[in-house]
């Protein structure tokens, strides 16, 4: 940390600039007066020596890595004072990681400020354990129910090669295909799965099923539950996630009936730069 004409000034490395991610919170950084962003030599990115004297460096490191790469990252740090934000999904379920969500559980946010390991969150999974946290936590949903889960994102999760993709379709007419959401991850072993189950306290993974949509960012996650199994109403469903969203900035519980008197969709968060819906 340095001290500038009477700004105090953190020192950032995002290792792994040349991703989407890496690149976007580069973007983001760059316009504050009160961070300064250290840069590798673009000859010396795979140096490991390089890596490891900026990584000690800074006060906060980003991993904007594939898992193997990050793990290999975090591992290069010795310095106590620099804390990693690690953006891939290595390190969700570690133990001495903590998970980046704040609206996890009380004291999860005090956990973060505190923490100088942060895993950041899937994008998927943040939908689905903000759904069912609560639930969970309320003895609505048992640790051991058996659930399924589908969720519809935006092209831009899958990277440059993927924006690339699409974009290069929409601008040619090419590959139709693409207008249409495209479901993946069809063997059920989808590398969100384990922080789901992790953070949600659920004994068995979900069924889960993802699609890919033609828009550039932004989620929508429907679990569906069946209440009479569970013995419990819309209305304590919906009381639960009241009580654990009210005051969050970035959440709204929104009512549980529309105007009609049927049920309406229950749980919307909302991200600065981007946009969860979450339909239970």
């Amino acid at each position: 940390m340095i001290v500038c004409e009477g700004l105090m000034s953190f020192t950032v490395f995002v290792d792994g600039l040349e991703g989407t991610t890496g690149l976007r919170i580069h973007e983001y950084l760059s316009q504050r007066r009160d961070v300064e962003v250290l840069r590798i030599d673009p000859d010396r990115r795979k140096d490991a020596t390089e890596r490891a004297r900026l990584l000690n460096s800074a006060d906060v490191a980003f991993l904007c890595l594939p898992d193997h790469a990050a793990r290999e990252a975090a591992s290069l740090v010795n310095n106590p004072r620099t804390c990693l934000i690690d953006a891939s999904s290595a390190h969700r379920t570690v133990p001495g990681w903590v998970f980046g969500l704040p609206e996890l559980a009380p004291g999860q946010r005090d956990a973060i400020r505190a923490a100088k390991r942060i895993a950041n969150p899937g994008c998927h999974a943040s939908a689905f354990i903000l759904l069912l946290r609560p639930l969970v936590d309320a003895g609505l949903v048992p640790a051991g129910h058996l659930l399924s889960a589908a969720s519809i994102s935006g092209y831009s999760g899958g990277g440059k090669k993927m924006i690339e993709q699409y974009e290069g379709a929409a601008s040619s007419g090419a590959e139709p295909a693409l207008t249409s959401p495209r479901p993946y991850a069809l063997s059920l072993t989808h590398k969100h799965l384990p922080e789901m189950m992790a953070h949600t306290g659920l004994q068995t993974a979900p069924i889960f099923m993802p699609a890919v949509g033609n828009f550039y960012k932004g989620l929508a996650v429907t679990v569906p539950l069946h209440l009479r199994s569970l013995n419990t109403t819309p209305d304590a469903v919906h009381a639960a996630l009241t009580a654990r969203y009210t005051g969050e900035r970035f959440i709204r519980v929104m009512p549980l009936r529309d105007g009609r008197g049927d049920h309406a969709d229950i749980l919307v968060a909302e991200r600065q730069h981007g946009h969860f819906r979450h339909d239970p």
